[in-house]
């Protein structure tokens, strides 16, 4: 049988291809090898609202049963950051999580989290790696014999998480400030505790469908139209949230219904962590991020470190240090004063926090952000392409073969992960291979949306030709 490996963030593969009870079986023996030679006996469990995620969540589990080891299950759906911070609440080795967070509905994925209550490292997911058999070798336990046995108990890792998330937000303060919420959860995990936390929000796509309506689950703003119109016409949403199928990442809309990268959202954090609540720390970002971060840390005299795209980079940086604001261009976001994991209701909550405290809309605390470090504007563009196109491109990046771009002359080439182009005066263009699916990112920075969009376009007459 084919070697599974891990990408980015977990295994991923198209379910009834490769993602299928007997692999599902083969990473779970692995996980539980590992576990066992670490010392762990406790795991928690979880899966989003992906087809078959329960079916694949007692797989794992009664794999793990086999081994003999205690398994804190979730009884239905739940989101990524529950398991994570379940895991730190119930005192466990680690977690797992049935989610292909963002990947189109035809894939399911496997998560590893750490007993710190984010992504496991990158050395110990190598080792879990290499602990997978070729093919099952143990019989099931069955979830009866292993309640019997005491290894079994179902948790409520979503009424842990809401009451974490009541004793750390001044949830009156934002209900007395009138700030007027919107929620797309995409179909995904994040639905039924931000429906608990506001039941007076506008809510979207906050029903269980595994087909996702046939949409990736990615909370970016081409496949969040429907959620930018609704706000945009109804005049009466302050903020808008989106989250991923697993609830780790985030979208954002203003009242008008423009669209809020992550760029500005960890901006908006670092803004109030830093300039508001005076908290310190450091400020970790993965290569895609905006140089803006760097500036605002510098601004407030924080130390900087820009790391590999992943969100386990930083979190194995937030396991040693102190970090106040981590985050990836894709809407993984971390804050100082959680479990060291992205988060999209969390993070989703802060910025709405920070609007009820300051008592300023959206728009206002952008403006002070652009005060500070000027306009900026970004978007990403993915391309589907052949392997053979993908690598040819990737080829002709490491021999530097691209000085410039249409009308963008390269000034300089950053190759820490991908390949960042930079033009000066803000003006950049980034080239990288996805780690979870078959296409090339292609990522801009400008002064404003039309040249962003003028530099994705002469990025795309060159490299297609």
């Amino acid at each position: 049988m084919s070697k599974i490996k891990f990408g980015t963030d977990g295994w991923r593969a198209i379910i009834a291809e490769d993602y299928t009870i007997e692999n599902v079986r083969r990473v779970a023996e692995g996980t539980a090898l590992w576990m066992k030679k670490q010392g762990f006996k406790q795991a928690v469990i979880g899966h989003d609202t992906r087809f078959g995620g329960e079916l694949f969540a007692e797989t794992t589990a009664r794999v793990f049963g086999a081994f003999g080891l205690k398994v804190k299950l979730a009884k239905g759906f739940v989101s990524t950051p529950m398991v994570s911070l379940g895991v730190v609440k119930t005192h466990s080795g680690i977690g797992v999580v049935i989610t292909a967070s963002h990947n189109p509905p035809s894939y399911s994925g496997y998560k590893l989290k750490s007993k710190l209550g984010g992504p496991m490292i990158p050395s110990e997911v190598a080792e879990v790696e290499d602990e997978v058999p070729e093919k099952p070798t143990v019989e099931l336990a069955s979830l009866e014999e292993m309640k019997e046995k005491g290894l079994l108990e179902y948790v409520d890792l979503e009424k842990i998480y809401i009451d974490h998330v009541t004793a750390n937000f001044d949830l009156d303060a934002i209900r007395r400030s009138g700030i007027r919420i919107g929620y797309d959860a995409m179909y995904g995990a994040g639905q039924n505790a931000m429906r608990k936390l506001f039941p007076d929000a506008t809510l979207l796509h906050c029903d269980y469908n595994p087909s996702f309506m046939g949409q990736a689950p990615e909370p970016i703003h081409r496949n969040l139209q429907e959620f930018s119109n609704l706000i945009k016409n109804s005049g009466k949403i302050d903020i808008g949230l989106a989250n991923d199928g697993d609830a780790d990442r985030i979208g954002m809309y203003d009242s008008e219904g423009n669209f809020v990268d992550s760029h500005h959202i960890l901006l908006l954090l670092l803004l109030y962590m830093a300039g508001y609540k005076k908290e310190k720390g450091k400020v970790v970002i993965t290569f895609s991020v905006t140089e803006k971060m760097k500036e605002l840390a510098e601004h407030y005299g924080l130390e900087y470190e820009v790391t590999k795209i992943g969100f386990k980079y930083i979190a194995e940086i937030m396991a040693q240090e102190d970090v106040i604001v981590g985050g990836e261009e894709s809407g993984g976001l971390a804050v100082k004063g959680h479990i060291p994991e992205r988060d999209g209701i969390w993070i989703g909550l802060t910025i709405i926090e920070f609007m009820a405290k300051a008592g300023k809309s959206l728009h206002e605390l952008i403006q002070e952000v652009y005060n500070l470090v000027g306009p900026f504007s970004y978007d990403r563009d993915d391309l589907h392409l052949s392997e053979e196109k993908k690598q040819a491109i990737i080829k002709k990046c490491k021999e530097n073969a691209y000085s410039a771009f249409g009308k963008y002359q390269v000034a300089f080439v950053e190759d820490v992960d991908g390949f960042k182009f930079t033009f000066g005066g803000g003006r950049w263009v980034m080239i990288r291979p996805s780690g979870t699916e078959p296409v090339l990112r292609v990522y801009a920075q400008g002064p404003d949306a039309a040249e962003v969009r003028a530099i994705l376009d002469a990025a795309h007459q060159t490299l297609l030709g």
